[in-house]
């Protein structure tokens, strides 16, 4: 039977009835099939779930730490307990596998159980006698109601990454997560409600373009957290900030794995392929870019060779499968086109992913199989554009000098890795890498939620990178206290003893 998703809102599914609704397909990446419509999000639901989660914010901003934590503790249990349910959620509409999809879940769930610790993340700072009887302190407080837009790759690690931080701060949350995946961010609300969170204080829209311009231009929205590609995160930064929005908008990646000719080739060859081709290359923490210093670039190329052959490629909710389909036919199809731009422009088609075997599925799926073209040069497109899919490119260079000189010419800096069993030369590596995040004999780097996620350059726009202490800044504003009491009831004050026979003390304020 054919599902149906649509809007949360205020606590409960938004009712279409009488709206003049917008609806897309939401497709079986494994069969091609359609398996569902989701609404698309206009101006007006936008302008209800704003105001929904407007309504909820003095309430919630109000209620006591310990309180908030509660409720964090409750989801993160629920969260934990349907965790199969969600994987298999994300697998039928994304493609990933389930194991994979599984991954995603709980590493999300680290940043949840991050945000439980809000009592001691929210203290302030005290200072006594910052002058005579005059004491200073600092407040965190929430900014208000806070957006996230959320790509289809990660439908629910990503939002993950955002709304509990924000809500544990006290803010309101609409989120916006990708149209082709919509249904693991309606069950996590689903799993809010059931928690106890207050409603409105957490709410879906789907939507496209439409929706997000409605959210970026909205005068009640105080904060707007994305991750998607470059060329949409720079647009939604400027759009957001124009407006005198809080931004946190992480763009796109070209992850280089380093490898030096002391490596361990085995390691070195199992984690290109793990990190190359984990989620059929889906990750903006994808490595995409194999640095094999030539004395050991053809042994590497082999082994991964190796290494694909024996990979399964098949549904995502079939056991046997390792590897699933791409999202959707048109990014199949502009991934697949890499292999035969790559090919015009000199590199080597070392491994054709189009050949490789199925294990099951339609043969209407969106099906690519593991890729690699070795000798590519820095101006072939497949190395220039984010591929998002399972295409490795290998570059080769004589040494790290060179390797370092490559990684950094590139616009891109969100993560990086070396490859070597020479500490000196890892040291180096990640004094001098331009890039945020950065793996030592580790290929996705990316960070426990109680350090904060994003890169650097052309892979961030704004000046905070999500969860961890940074995600707590981000979604709180400090308000700075000076106060000052009378030393006994109907005595004179020590700034009206100083006034002089005025009794206005004209003078700047100084310590003393």
């Amino acid at each position: 039977m054919s599902k149906h998703v649509t809007h949360w809102i205020g606590g409960k599914p938004f009712d279409a009835a009488g709206a003049d609704q917008r609806r897309a397909d939401i497709a079986d990446p494994a069969t091609g099939a359609v398996a569902g419509t989701v609404d698309l999000a206009g101006p007006a639901e936008v302008d209800a779930a704003v105001a929904a989660a407007r309504a909820a914010f003095p309430a919630w901003r109000d209620t006591s730490l310990s309180g908030r934590a509660s409720v964090l503790f409750r989801f993160r249990e629920l969260v934990a307990a349907g965790s199969g349910e969600l994987a298999r959620i994300i697998s039928a509409e994304h493609g990933k596998v389930v194991s994979d999809a599984a991954g995603e879940v709980a590493r999300g769930l680290e940043v949840v159980e991050f945000a439980c610790g809000i009592p001691h993340l929210l203290k302030g700072a005290f200072s006594e006698n910052v002058s005579s009887r005059v004491d200073a302190y600092s407040i965190p407080q929430p900014l208000g109601v806070v957006a996230a837009i959320t790509p289809f790759n990660f439908p629910a690690m990503v939002p993950m990454w955002m709304f509990p931080v924000a809500i544990a701060c006290g803010n309101t949350v609409v989120l916006k997560p990708s149209e082709k995946d919509p249904s693991a961010a309606v069950r996590l609300a689903e799993l809010w409600a059931q928690a106890g969170l207050p409603d409105g204080v957490f709410n879906v829209v789907h939507g496209d373009r439409a929706a997000v311009d409605a959210l970026l231009e909205h005068r009640d929205v105080k904060a707007v957290s994305f991750v998607g590609s470059t060329p949409v995160a720079r647009s939604i930064y400027a759009t957001a900030a124009a407006r005198g929005k809080r931004v946190q908008a992480l763009g796109g990646a070209k992850n280089h794995m380093l490898v030096l000719p002391d490596a361990d080739l085995d390691a070195a060859a199992d984690a290109a392929v793990s990190a190359g081709f984990g989620s059929a290359g889906e990750r903006c923490m994808a490595i995409s870019a194999v640095v094999a210093t030539e004395p050991i670039a053809d042994e590497l190329l082999e082994r991964i060779r190796e290494r694909v052959a024996r990979l399964r490629v098949g549904p995502g909710d079939d056991e046997r499968s390792e590897m699933g389909p791409l999202v959707t036919r048109e990014h199949r199809d502009r991934v697949a086109g890499y292999l035969e731009s790559g090919v015009r422009e000199g590199a080597t088609l070392a491994i054709d992913g189009r050949t490789h075997p199925v294990l099951g599925g339609g043969a209407d799926g969106f099906w690519l199989g593991p890729s690699l073209l070795d000798h590519v040069t820095p101006q072939m497109s497949c190395y220039t554009d984010e591929i998002f899919g399972p295409v490795l490119s290998m570059l080769r260079v004589p040494d790290l000098d060179a390797g370092l000189e490559l990684i950094n010419a590139n616009p891109y800096g969100n993560g990086t890795a070396v490859f070597t069993g020479d500490g000196a030369a890892a040291r180096r590596f990640q004094n001098e890498v331009e890039v945020g995040m950065v793996g030592i004999n580790v290929p996705i780097p990316v960070p426990m939620a109680y350090y904060s996620f994003g890169g650097w350059k052309d892979s961030l726009f704004g000046d905070s990178h999500m969860h961890g202490t940074e995600g707590v800044h981000f979604y709180t504003r400090t308000k700075a206290v000076t106060a000052r009491w009378r030393a006994a009831a109907g005595g004179p004050s020590a700034a009206t003893a100083a006034a002089g026979r005025s009794g206005v003390n004209l003078g700047f304020p100084t310590s003393g």
